[in-house]
């Protein structure tokens, strides 16, 4: 906690000067992508928890190669003994199928077939985020941006301890989605489109940047990408009905760290609730897709942190799916959530103290959302100010 701490306040220091300077030299960058690498490198060496979702990535892996349904077996089912392996017996919430869409299950099943370990999916996950660094040079290049804000990036404490460390999915579907963002840059419609479908086929989430696309992308380009969606579907199909495994389950009665879903739990079913979260950063994506004609981060970034924002669970490996658009002083109050949330790890730690899984100390959640709150009340004060300057300044003489 202390180590990460310290590594978010440094970031947000690096920040300030990403954003106030408008170039650094290559050597420089190069060098703190280097150094990005030798901490992640430092993460990739430690062992995932016994329970993390990564043990679950495997068992999913492993079923589909063993010609299993990841949407239909239960890995606490008796029948299901003899599939588990050592690094299979503990994974997460045993008594619930597979939550995951079809795009994270067919990456599950690549990546195992390679070699069937966490590690060998840390390192895959790894390599997706390497790969993000190098669409994302080509994007600020585009785009006439200063390289360096690569950095803001590469540099972000959660990317080390959820990819390299614990690892995620959510990587993958990040890349996806950046690919479908420098497809739209070079007008590559068809690419856009089909990245955005193999994104949202790894996790639902992106799925709220659909308005983003309208008149981005052809009639056509949408068919494909749906077809496609729709191959990855077949395999899993069961007497021809889609899959969703826990997805129901997970909407019905997963609670964590999501405060205003929990505030309005008690006012309205969840799956209305979700629904709404959905519904929020819809209309949010509609809305920046009027305000700008021309492709910007911040119209990819704040749909999906709406989104979470009124969601039943934010794990900070969720905010993945942010980072690679924090490449703007518009993004400012997404970024400080990146830091802001680290605080949120003392639930692991506290569940080594034999405390069950559950509901988050309020000290946590105050500190979480108030550092945003406080941080958009500053910058709210800041406008306010330059505006009265500005208006000042260009008044009426006598």
């Amino acid at each position: 906690m202390a180590s990460l701490t310290l590594a978010g306040v440094a970031y947000l220091l690096a920040i300030r000067e990403f954003f106030a300077t408008p170039r650094f030299s290559r050597r420089l960058v190069v060098t703190g992508l280097v150094l990005a690498s030798v901490w992640h490198i430092e993460f990739l060496r430690l062992p995932a928890g016994p329970d993390d979702d990564i043990h679950r990535y495997v068992w999913d892996g492993r079923l589909q190669r063993l010609g299993y349904n990841p949407y239909i077996v239960v890995p606490s089912d008796p029948a299901a003994k003899g599939l588990h392996t050592p690094e299979t017996r503990n994974l997460n919430n045993p008594d619930l199928p597979s939550p995951y869409p079809p795009g994270a299950q067919l990456f599950f099943r690549a990546v195992t077939a390679i070699h069937e370990s966490p590690f060998a999916l840390k390192v895959a996950f790894v390599i997706c985020e390497f790969a993000i660094v190098f669409v994302l040079l080509d994007v600020l290049r585009r785009t006439g941006k200063g390289t360096h804000l690569v950095l803001a990036f590469a540099w972000n404490p959660l990317l080390a301890i959820e990819v390299a460390g614990s690892g995620h999915i959510d990587i993958v579907g990040a890349l996806l989605l950046v690919v479908s963002a420098a497809a739209l840059v070079r007008r590559w419609r068809a690419t856009a489109a089909v990245a955005l479908g193999l994104a949202i086929a790894v996790k639902f989430l992106p799925a709220v940047l659909l308005p983003l696309y309208w008149k981005r992308v052809r009639i056509s380009d949408a068919a494909l990408a749906t077809a496609v969606v729709g191959l990855l579907y077949v395999s899993f199909l069961n007497h021809g009905r889609i899959p969703i495994g826990s997805l129901g389950t997970y909407v019905q009665t997963f609670r964590f760290n999501g405060p205003l879903f929990a505030m309005l739990d008690h006012l309205a079913p969840p799956q209305l609730l979700a629904v709404l979260a959905v519904l929020a950063g819809f209309v949010t994506a509609i809305w920046l897709r009027s305000a700008s004609p021309e492709w910007a981060p911040d119209a990819f970034a704040w749909p999906m942190a709406v989104s979470l924002v009124c969601a039943p669970v934010v794990f900070p490996w969720y905010l993945l799916w942010l980072l690679p658009f924090l490449t703007s002083a518009s993004m400012l109050l997404i970024i400080v959530w990146t830091v802001s949330i680290i605080p949120v790890y003392v639930m692991w730690h506290l569940r080594t103290l034999g405390r069950s899984w559950g509901a988050l100390p309020g000290w946590v959640t105050l500190l979480e959302y108030g550092c945003v709150a406080i941080a958009a009340a500053v910058i709210a004060l800041l406008r306010i100010g330059r505006i009265g300057r500005h208006t000042m300044h260009s008044g009426p003489v006598g």
